[in-house]
């Protein structure tokens, strides 16, 4: 376990933005001389700072609350130093301001992740494919809006049941492109989206556990019905009044003699 030779914290006031006697508290972090500071959106009389306690001075409620409360943000910042000692982290001023503020990857959310893995996949993905992803990114954040009533959630805070919640309200919600709800495959798709994400979220080491370990997803099996070749041929033989149809028929044609996917064909025109 990494062990740091000097790490300590102070409280400071800075000087520099005094007003009117009062100037905003900054909590100092030290590790092997190395230095990281934290704005602690407070501000205090300096007449009544001690210097020496680092501590308010002021009798009143207020000097009370205010000594309370950088008492427990020490605390914090002691409790963080450990985790990440316990973690084998190593340890730096930096790395114990980001667990603290929740910037590391400890506090990554679901947000986070979907916007990660959308960003990095764009040269990897095809423009159809992407648009999927999007789609999924959508119906997550309305699940979050109109169901948790929030905006966002920790990564660690996801667990089978919002999985099968989640699933639900796919289900039993409004389309995004339809009217009608989803149906069974639309939903899988949505979720196997949602799983390879968070499997990305295990190998950036974002979360310890999958919340997927238990799911299953089931697709809906579906005979596709197929042109024969004597019926692709009275396709390509017959005539249309319209321009438009010819051409959509001539794509399609062509599609079914290449085997390309729609996207592909689509990219080509």
């Amino acid at each position: 376990m990494q062990t740091s030779k000097t790490f300590t914290i102070h409280f400071w006031l800075s000087m520099a933005k005094a007003k009117d006697d009062f100037a905003p508290i900054y909590a100092r972090i030290t590790v092997d001389g190395k230095r990281a500071e934290i704005s602690l959106k407070r501000s205090t009389s300096v007449t009544y700072w001690d210097t020496r306690s680092k501590r308010s001075t002021l009798r009143t409620s207020d000097g009370k609350a205010l000594n309370v409360y950088l008492d427990q943000v020490y605390s914090d910042l002691l409790a963080c130093h450990k985790q990440l000692l316990g973690e084998s982290k190593y340890v730096t001023a930096q790395a114990i301001k980001a667990r603290y503020l929740g910037e590391d990857e400890q506090h990554k959310t679901l947000l986070q992740l979907v916007s990660y893995h959308n960003k990095n996949m764009v040269s990897v993905l095809k423009p159809g494919t992407l648009k999927n992803y999007f789609t999924t990114e959508r119906y997550i954040k309305r699940y979050l809006k109109h169901k948790l009533k929030t905006n966002d959630v920790f990564l660690k805070q996801l667990s089978y049941k919002f999985i099968i919640d989640f699933e639900q309200f796919l289900r039993n919600g409004k389309s995004i492109n339809r009217s009608q709800p989803l149906k069974n495959n639309g939903v899988m798709k949505h979720l196997e989206r949602l799983k390879k994400m968070m499997n990305l979220a295990l190998r950036l080491e974002w979360i310890e556990k999958d919340p997927f370990v238990r799911f299953s997803l089931k697709f809906t099996k579906h005979q596709r019905a197929f042109l024969s070749q004597s019926e692709l041929e009275v396709l390509e033989s017959s005539q249309l009044s319209k321009g438009m149809h010819q051409k959509t028929r001539d794509v399609f044609v062509f599609a079914c003699y290449t085997g390309l996917s729609y996207i592909d064909v689509k990219l080509l025109c």
